[in-house]
């Protein structure tokens, strides 16, 4: 396990993966009841885009820098409580601080609501318990991501959000994250799963799309943001989330969010979004 995601903080990725999470839990949010979120790779908590992993790769600048000069207003209306994290990890203005998916989910849930964030890397894993041991809703693990989610599942609240987002850097990858979907389902098939992948010039995200529209999940949903044209050796072009068992009119906030980014994002006229339902809700 030798992805470390300092390297890749607040790129174009994760403003699609994180401002689809937020939205993900603000529509969870709209019922009394309790939930649980389910990081099964969490990284570190909180990035340091100063640091010395996010300034060899620069990714941030093509993602999150591209969104200071704020978006249309009624998409910013949406991204609010994203914006609002952002705005209070830096209070003194500008941008160095970048929430990862655990810090999101703890700064936007409730005093009765849960987080499991899971990180096998040890490392990375020391500094994410460090980083969350003093909230109570917060209980860090360090296993396989496929154990988080068999361990964990269902959750006492009977309501949730699992979060799959592995590096793909290993060929198993594609088939482990779908064996992680229908695993999951078995054991709570009313939980929002959101799994997230990369889009390259390789067959990943259409093994992953296939795999989740066969499963047959009401409600689920394609959402992929393109930021320049993919080609061998390229590296990453963009990247998509598939979420199953989608809230109500989430879909909706998407249509207006993706090709916002898209526009604002994409390199030249390479800005795209797809936003489909695989499997239409009942």
């Amino acid at each position: 396990m030798n992805y470390r995601h300092a390297y890749h903080a607040g790129n174009h990725a994760d403003v699609l993966k994180h401002i689809g999470l937020t939205r993900v839990i603000e529509h969870m949010k709209k019922k009394d009841k309790p939930f649980r979120v389910i990081d099964a790779h969490g990284g570190i908590g909180i990035y340091d885009l100063a640091g010395i992993e996010a300034g060899k790769t620069g990714e941030w600048e093509g993602g999150i820098a591209k969104l200071a000069e704020p978006l249309s207003s009624d998409v910013e209306a949406l991204i609010a409580p994203y914006r609002k994290v952002l705005h209070d990890l830096n209070p003194g203005g500008g941008l160095r601080f970048y929430p990862g998916s655990p810090e999101l989910a703890l700064r936007l849930m409730r005093g009765n609501d849960r987080l499991i964030a899971n990180e096998l890397h040890p490392e990375d894993a020391v500094l994410l318990e460090r980083h969350l041991m003093r909230d109570g809703r917060a209980r860090v693990t360090s296993v396989d991501a496929d154990v988080c989610i068999k361990a964990n599942l269902p959750p006492p609240e009977r309501r949730g959000v699992i979060l799959i987002d592995p590096p793909y850097e290993a060929k198993t990858e594609t088939e482990r994250a779908l064996r992680m979907l229908k695993h999951g389902l078995r054991r709570f098939a009313q939980g929002v799963f959101m799994l997230w992948y990369p889009l390259k010039k390789d067959p990943v995200g259409e093994v992953l799309t296939s795999g989740a529209q066969a499963m047959g999940v009401a409600a689920t949903l394609k959402v992929e943001l393109r930021v320049r044209e993919a080609f061998a050796g390229g590296g990453l072009a963009g990247s998509g989330l598939l979420i199953l068992n989608t809230p109500w009119q989430l879909d909706q906030d998407l249509r207006l969010i993706v090709p916002a980014l898209a526009e604002r994002l994409g390199l030249g006229t390479w800005g795209h979004a797809t936003i489909d339902w695989l499997v239409p809700p009942v």
